[in-house]
C-alpha cells in the first residue's frame, strides 16, 4: 500500500510571533501516589533510586527519535539533565525513518524511542513489520501535526476539504497523499480526514510513505498532492511557498494522542527500574517545556540544531507558541497547539487511546480479524510503570484509564464498544 520516497528536506525562515500564551502555559504537577513516599525527602528518595534495590539496572539509555518538534521532551530530558536526577543518562539517537526506529527497537539496538503510537501497536499485532510484544510507557505529546496540500491545488480553487472533494470529482486523475508510516498516527489522521470529506483514501487516491524530513522536498518536485506529518515540516512547506495547511490534527481530534515513549515488553521486563527512571525524567522535561513561553522558545532553539531537527528555529517556534499561518491568507492563535505536559494530562497512557488505533487499523483493513481491543491495550500500555514514574516526578494521575472525545466527523470515541465503532464508518476497507 505504500512506496518509499527519498529526497532531502529544504530550509528557509520565518519570523515567529510570541503569541498570547502566558496565561495558558503553566507549570503543574501534584503529588499522586503512595502516602508513605510523600513523607520521604526528595534527596533521600533519589539517593535510594541511584544506589538502592530499586536503582536503574542500566545507566546509559539509547533513545531513538525522528527529527520532529515532538521529540523535544526526550531531547530536553538529556540536554537539561533531568535524567541525572533519576540516576540515568539518556542518549538521544537520531534516526532516518520510522521503519528504522521500528527495526532498531525490535532488534535491541535502541533501548526506547520517541515513536508513533500506531507503530507500537502495529508491531504488537504483527502488521507493518515484524511481530513483537511492545510497550507504551507514556504519551509524549498531544496535537501539533497537520495536513498540508500543495499550492498547485490551491491554484485550482482548493482551500479546504470540501473544495478538494469537488476538484477530485471534477478532474479525474491519480491523486497522491503521503503519510510517514502505514500503521502510524499520520496515516490514521490523513485517512480519517479524507474519509470525513467523502474521499476514500484507498480507492479514490494513492497513498505513499515518506520519512518526515523528506516531505517538503518531495512535494516541491511534484511527488504528492498532500501529506500529513508532524511539525516543523508543515510550516516549512509554507515558508518555502510550496504548500498550505488545510487542517491541523487537533482540528481532527482535539488533544489527540501522538508520539509515545515506546520500547519492547522484553526490555521493560529486563529493566523495570530503568523504564521508570526514564519515564520520570521525560515527564520532568515535558513539564519544563510547558512551564513558560521562554522555555518553549529555548526548546525551539535547542531542537533546531543539526543534531536534532536541523531547521531554522523560527520555523519551529511559531507553531510551538500556537501562532498559525495556513499559507493562503489565514492567521490565528491556536489554544490547542502542541502540548508536552499540560499538568500531566498529556502523558497518561490511556487504554482508550491505544484501543482507538486498533479500531482504525481494523477499519482500514490492516487488521484482518477483530482483536480483543481491551486486552491488547492492557498488555501494551504500561500503566503500572507510568504510575511509579508519575509518583516519583510528582505528577497527578487521572481518575480513569479511559477518556471521551468527539472527532471531526461528529463521531464520539469512548472506548466502550470498539468493535461497533470500528465497523460503523461509512467509508472503510471491507
Amino acid at each position: 500500500m505504500s512506496d518509499d520516497v527519498k529526497c532531502e528536506a529544504a530550509k528557509g525562515g520565518e519570523q515567529a510571533d510570541s503569541g498570547k500564551r502566558r496565561k495558558f502555559l503553566r507549570q503543574g504537577g501534584a503529588l499522586a501516589g503512595a502516602a508513605i513516599m510523600s513523607l520521604v525527602p526528595d534527596a533521600i528518595r533519589q539517593g535510594a533510586w541511584a544506589a538502592g534495590s530499586d536503582a536503574p539496572e542500566k545507566t546509559e539509555i539509547k533513545v531513538g527519535f525522528i527529527p520532529l518538534t515532538d521529540c523535544s521532551s526526550v531531547v530536553i530530558a538529556a540536554v537539561n539533565e533531568f535524567d541525572k536526577k533519576y540516576g540515568i543518562k539518556i542518549i538521544p539517537t537520531k534516526e532516518a525513518s520510522w521503519a528504522s526506529v521500528r527495526d532498531k527497537l525490535v532488534n535491541g539496538e535502541l533501548d526506547a524511542a520517541h515513536v508513533l503510537y500506531g507503530l507500537i501497536y502495529g508491531v504488537q499485532m504483527g502488521i507493518g513489520g515484524p511481530k513483537k510484544d511492545m510497550a507504551v510507557l507514556m504519551n509524549l505529546n498531544h496535537n501539533g501535526q497537520a495536513i498540508t496540500l500543495s499550492k498547485k491545488l490551491n491554484e485550482k480553487g482548493v482551500k479546504d476539504g470540501a473544495s478538494l472533494k469537488v476538484l477530485m470529482d471534477k478532474e479525474k486523475r491519480e491523486y497522491t497523499f503521503a503519510q510517514t508510516f502505514p500503521t502510524g498516527t499520520h496515516a490514521m489522521w490523513i485517512y480519517y480526514w479524507l474519509a470525513a470529506q467523502g474521499i476514500n483514501p484507498f480507492t479514490d487516491a494513492r497513498t505513499i510513505t515518506v520519512p518526515p524530513p523528506q516531505m517538503v522536498a518531495n512535494m516541491r518536485v511534484g511527488n504528492m498532492d498532500g501529506f500529513c506529518v508532524g511539525e516543523p515540516w508543515n510550516n516549512r512547506a509554507i515558508v518555502d511557498g510550496i504548500g498550505f495547511t488545510v487542517e491541523t490534527t487537533q482540528g481532527i481530534w482535539k488533544d489527540h494522542p501522538e508520539k509515545t515513549l515506546g520500547t519492547t515488553a522484553e526490555w521493560v521486563q529486563k529493566y523495570p527500574h530503568t523504564a521508570r527512571a526514564m519515564t520520570a525524567a521525560v515527564l520532568d522535561a515535558g513539564r519544563w517545556i510547558d512551564a513558560s513561553l521562554s522555555n518553549r522558545q529555548k526548546t525551539a532553539q535547542i531542537v533546531a540544531d543539526r543534531s536534532y531537527v536541523n531547521t531554522d528555529a523560527d520555523v519551529i517556534v511559531a507553531r510551538m507558541l500556537g501562532r498559525y499561518d495556513n499559507g493562503i491568507g489565514r492567521k490565528w492563535d491556536e489554544p490547542d497547539y502542541m502540548k508536552f505536559f499540560n499538568d500531566g494530562a498529556v502523558n497518561y497512557p490511556y487504554l482508550s487511546d491505544g484501543m482507538w488505533f486498533l479500531t482504525q487499523h481494523r477499519r482500514w483493513g490492516l487488521l484482518k480479524e477483530e482483536p480483543d481491543y481491551l486486552a491488547v491495550a492492557k498488555k501494551v500500555n504500561r500503566i503500572d510503570i507510568y504510575k511509579q514514574a508519575a509518583t516519583a516526578a510528582k505528577v497527578a494521575l487521572p481518575k480513569s484509564d479511559f477518556r471521551t472525545s468527539k472527532l471531526i466527523d461528529g463521531v464520539v470515541w469512548d472506548g466502550k464498544d470498539p468493535k461497533k465503532y470500528a465497523g460503523g464508518f461509512k467509508i472503510q476497507v471491507a
